[in-house]
């Protein structure tokens, strides 16, 4: 059996419950090398096989699975695993071998930067609407979804695996609906003991960056979310009405 296991940020105890006893009980652990905290491992039976997948391709880690068909494997991955970690394609191969697999959610990293930031992405009168993407690289990303693209929306943005095209992000932004002074932050490894906080603007992202030293492992974050003005949320107004509660007029 494998089972997908979202590691969580990086601190240690942000993995859940059930994901930590699938590592403790775990035959063997193939983990999404330096992007999981090593933390983590240290839950492992001493007799557990540890592979480090950052240095094998899909075919080598699909072998590993294949040459175990009774042991409990867990794959590690970083945050949740259904944001940019690939299971997809490790999922269909698994079915076509007749291998079971279950999937483990966890804590993704732009989860962990907003608690960094004691930020809320959907603030009432300023954005309800969450975009996770990711500026194009090495890799493409469809041209319909461009950075650019995604900016006219003028939401909450959570920008992941970029922190090395900084001065491509501000540019792709800043073509889209947000201005040289729309609220931005990065940060560097969000819950782990090195968790670093830049706060910014759309238009001194680059140069923000730049003077931090940062290139990787960072999320990035822009919209007015980040400010300081919104409005009341009705949830708790005791003059809205609920299921649960009678609204008194004011």
């Amino acid at each position: 059996m494998v089972h997908f296991v979202g590691a969580g940020p990086g601190a240690p105890d942000l993995i859940t419950l059930r994901g930590a006893e699938l590592v403790k009980q775990a035959d063997i652990i193939i983990y999404a090398g330096s992007l999981v905290n090593p933390e983590i491992l240290a839950l492992a039976r001493p007799d557990c096989r540890v592979y480090n997948s950052a240095e094998m391709t899909l075919e080598q880690v699909l072998a590993v699975m294949e040459g175990a068909p009774d042991a409990d494997i867990v794959r590690l991955h970083t945050g949740d695993p259904c944001l940019y970690g690939a299971i997809r394609e490790q999922m269909d191969a698994l079915d076509k071998l007749g291998i079971p697999w279950d999937d483990t959610p966890g804590v993704s990293s732009f989860c962990g930067a907003a608690a960094a930031l004691g930020a809320e992405f959907t603030l009432p009168g300023v954005s309800q609407s969450v975009i996770i993407t990711r500026m194009a690289g090495r890799t493409p990303v469809p041209e319909r979804e461009s950075l650019e693209q995604m900016a006219q929306h003028d939401a909450s943005m959570a920008v992941f695996l970029s922190a090395g095209l900084l001065e491509e992000v501000q540019a792709s932004l800043l073509r889209g609906a947000y201005t040289a002074d729309t609220p931005a932050a990065i940060v560097y490894k969000a819950t782990w003991p090195e968790e670093r906080i830049i706060r910014c603007t759309a238009g001194t992202l680059a140069a923000a960056g730049a003077e931090a030293g940062i290139r990787k492992t960072a999320m990035i974050l822009v919209g007015e979310f980040l400010s300081g003005s919104y409005e009341r949320s009705k949830l708790y107004d005791p003059a809205f009405t609920t299921e649960y509660r009678r609204g008194i007029e004011p």
